[in-house]
């Protein structure tokens, strides 16, 4: 049953200080003063009670009233040391009273089908948790605060004003006249656009969730793999004074004052009889093609070769030219001046790409799956917006209204599938 009292530890996995353990559903007061002593004959919601186990620990229980919890059910949170033992004879002994384990995301779920927070929100939570910068934690932030529902639901509600026009001079025709096409078309034109820009920021959405791509290239012995471990602060890509070391790539994540990056370290760029090499500096091309930026690293000293600067112009705007070993003497060649031995100038490489970044930052998150449902309603947009202009019949007008209003709620939830709700929970941990 989805509405029976579930229960599940809602902190991360034992050994730790404390741990809290979570209780949800119409019994979970009556559970709780099973295992929780002593427990008052007249509980005081979000009143924490001072009291000890079955198995011997000592804790805090806090209860919440329906619709004033985290699920919006009738709840209690409970503390205890956080050892393994403790949280498994707690959890336990909930279980032998009458609760169930918790499935993946069933406390979040709850909170979405009890209406404390919407499709977005859910999915924030998901995104805070799995945050690894101060940036993807920001933005998750903003979701969770409802910035992507209370876009949605503003356009659903322009939408919706149209649509009561539209079906009101169909039935009132006489009373009312006919429908203002041309002041319809005048407002959709605005919320065409407010739907295509949201679908744009998912692309750089996808940036601050998975990483903003730069793909370290360059003649070889240039001192890419030595940037990489610099940065990293580790010894990740192989490191010799003989070129064409490195054959593949090495991918690793780093974070840049916030911002997430993948540096990506490359096979060196040259012409080679060497096969496996070959296959490297193909994959090479590949990989900085895909990436969101190239830094073409070069030997300052030396300057570039005519043919690697014609490199390093058919990698395009997308390119910033790194000039390594600035120990050795100033650059020969316009870029960045570093030097991977001393370190010089690998700040400014850092923040010349966070603040990059950052300029750039959506106003709104959008995650893969909302992206996907904004490209269908920016289709039905375009049709309607035709519509609009053309003679399409008023009755048509109306169910195209009605489709693109249903694409929108698919976002927040109010018109989504069973199967697509539970998938999304599905990816939850245990716990929340």
């Amino acid at each position: 049953m989805l509405f029976d009292t579930i229960v599940a530890p809602i902190t991360g996995q034992p050994p730790a200080g404390v741990a809290w353990v979570r209780l949800s559903g119409s019994e979970a007061w009556s559970i709780a003063a099973q295992v929780f002593s002593p427990w008052p004959d007249e509980v005081e919601p979000r009143k924490a009670l001072y009291g000890r186990y079955a198995a011997g620990d000592d804790g805090l229980a806090l209860p919440f009233s329906a619709g004033h919890s985290y699920t919006g059910e009738e709840s209690v949170e409970l503390s205890m040391h956080g050892s393994h033992a403790s949280v498994r004879a707690v959890v336990d002994a909930c279980l032998a009273a009458g609760a169930r384990l918790a499935e993946p995301g069933e406390f979040t779920q709850r909170a979405f089908l009890n209406g404390r927070i919407d499709l977005t929100q859910a999915e924030a939570v998901r995104e805070t948790i799995e945050a690894l910068t101060e940036n993807q934690l920001r933005q998750a932030g903003r979701n969770r605060d409802g910035a992507l529902r209370n876009e949605i639901e503003e356009v659903r509600g322009e939408l919706l004003r149209i649509l009561a026009a539209i079906e009101a001079s169909v039935d009132f025709s006489e009373e009312i006249g006919e429908f203002d096409r041309e002041g319809a078309l005048g407002k959709f034109r605005g919320i065409h656009f407010r739907i295509a820009h949201l679908q744009k920021e998912s692309e750089v959405s996808r940036i601050v969730r998975e990483g903003y791509r730069i793909a370290i290239v360059g003649p070889p012995n240039a001192g890419k793999s030595s940037l990489l471990n610099r940065l990293l602060g580790t010894e990740r890509s192989i490191v010799t004074a003989i070129p064409g070391t490195t054959r593949d790539f090495v991918e690793e994540r780093a974070d840049f004052g916030g911002v997430a990056v993948v540096l990506i370290d490359t096979a060196g760029l040259r012409e080679t009889s060497d096969e496996v090499e070959a296959i490297g500096v193909e994959r090479t091309r590949r990989i900085a093609e895909g990436a969101d930026e190239i830094w073409y690293v070069y030997d300052g000293n030396l300057g570039l070769s005519s043919d690697e600067a014609d490199e390093l112009s058919a990698f395009g705007r997308k390119a910033t030219p790194v000039a390594n070993k600035s120990d050795l003497g100033p650059a020969q060649w316009p870029g960045i001046p570093i030097s991977v031995k001393t370190g010089e100038n690998l700040d400014y490489l850092v923040q010349f790409v966070r603040v990059k970044v950052m300029a750039n930052a959506p106003e709104i998150a959008v995650n893969e799956r909302q992206a996907s449902v904004l490209a269908e309603a920016v289709a039905v947009a375009r049709d309607l917006q035709a519509a609009l202009k053309g003679n399409s019949p008023d009755d048509l007008l109306s169910v195209l209204f009605q489709d693109l209003i249903a694409i929108l709620g698919r976002i927040t939830g109010q018109t989504a599938e069973p199967d697509m709700i539970d998938r999304i929970f599905h990816d939850f941990c245990v716990g929340k």
